[in-house]
């Protein structure tokens, strides 16, 4: 029986290429995540375990942002080291990023602490840690 081990790589299409581009370039960059490939309407990061690829839609699907509880991705999320990165994301994506929050970094889950946002065509996107404190009273 085959098994799956991980998630090798994530592709969304975007409306804009290059304003997308730069918003996960700076965003990705933050996360930890480096250039893997470069094309000319295609860019792809790695963090060493998982590739995250944006790529220009067809020009008929540029007319519109994605719409949250559409058939399609409900959002993705990034797993951090801790609250503490979920925080200094928030900030981020706040100061720097100038991302629409959809709800701040905070508990949403018992011991599920996170920050959830949009990429330019409404996608939503997550940065969350779960289970952290339940690490530190175990110890």
């Amino acid at each position: 029986m085959a098994r799956v081990v991980g998630i090798d790589h994530l592709s969304i299409r975007v409306s804009d290429y290059e304003k997308s581009k730069q918003f996960y370039g700076r965003l990705l960059t933050f996360l930890g995540f480096k250039v893997e490939a470069d094309y000319p309407e295609a860019t792809g990061w790695t963090n060493g375990q998982t590739l995250f690829w944006i790529g220009q839609a067809e020009p008929s699907a540029r007319k519109r942002k994605y719409q949250i509880g559409e058939v399609g991705l409900h959002h993705y999320a990034f797993r951090l080291r801790s609250r503490k990165d979920v925080d200094d994301l928030d900030a981020f994506l706040r100061d720097d990023l100038k991302a629409e929050i959809v709800d701040p970094a905070g508990e949403y889950y018992e011991d599920y602490y996170a920050v959830f946002f949009l990429d330019p065509d409404g996608l939503k996107l997550e940065g969350m840690r779960y289970g952290e404190n339940g690490e530190k009273s175990a110890s």
